[in-house]
């Protein structure tokens, strides 16, 4: 079974197991969104190969946040291609300095997590310089400093933890805080897209704004 998707022509898919990482081509070569569970460098680098690029092409990798399973290969890759990285200024103390509540609250038993440095902290409406399209919305409420990509020219939202698409569109487990995770879903969903990819689970094609609005409107769900 594969583990790449293409979702566009500059956006690939890259299945973790149960989380997702995603590979984007920009003017300065490859951008890795999350990377993974700790030990999951290779199999991203493995994804890396199926989608047809080979991973010392990866120049750059974002995190949308510093949970463990987003971010625990991150130094790994760092260290291996050379990236620059990127991360919310919120999340700066978890990447750098991770801490030991998240380790035991979402993997029992604990799991190393080597700190990674950042080189760049994003702004929420901020442009990347290497993909002028690509808007950087911040996007509290799962976490206080996640983020989440708008590809303009393609019409896809990279959603991050913003929520999930398993078994259907979900709120994401352990938010820090799930009244603002709506009011942050519902403000996501006003910007123009049509596709949403998740950290966690499937891509959510057509309307995909549209359908965040109308399943996240009903202030009872949880």
């Amino acid at each position: 079974m594969s583990n790449v998707l293409q979702i566009s022509p500059r956006l690939w898919q890259l299945k973790m197991g149960m989380v997702n990482s995603f590979l984007l081509t920009t003017d300065d070569g490859l951008l890795l969104i999350d990377a993974g569970w700790p030990g999951q460098a290779e199999k991203i680098f493995s994804a890396v190969r199926e989608s047809g690029h080979t991973p010392r092409d990866i120049r750059h990798l974002l995190l949308t946040h510093g949970h463990i399973d987003h971010a625990g290969s991150a130094a790994e890759v760092q260290r291996r291609t050379g990236a620059q990285t990127y991360a919310h200024a919120i999340e700066l103390e978890l990447i750098t300095i991770p801490a030991i509540v998240y380790r035991l609250l979402i993997k029992p038993g604990g799991t190393k997590y080597e700190p990674v440095t950042i080189d760049h902290v994003l702004q929420n409406g901020e442009l990347l310089a290497i993909a002028s399209d690509i808007e950087i919305i911040h996007s509290p409420g799962h976490c206080a400093g996640q983020v989440v990509l708008l590809l303009r020219n393609d019409g896809v939202l990279i959603a991050g933890d913003l929520c999930s698409n398993i078994m259907g569109l979900s709120y994401s487990v352990l938010n820090e805080d799930i009244s603002l995770a709506r009011e942050t879903l519902l403000r996501v969903a006003k910007y123009p897209f049509d596709r949403a990819v998740f950290g966690h689970g499937k891509p959510l094609n057509n309307r995909a704004n549209q359908r965040l609005k109308e399943r996240f409107s009903d202030p009872k769900l949880r």
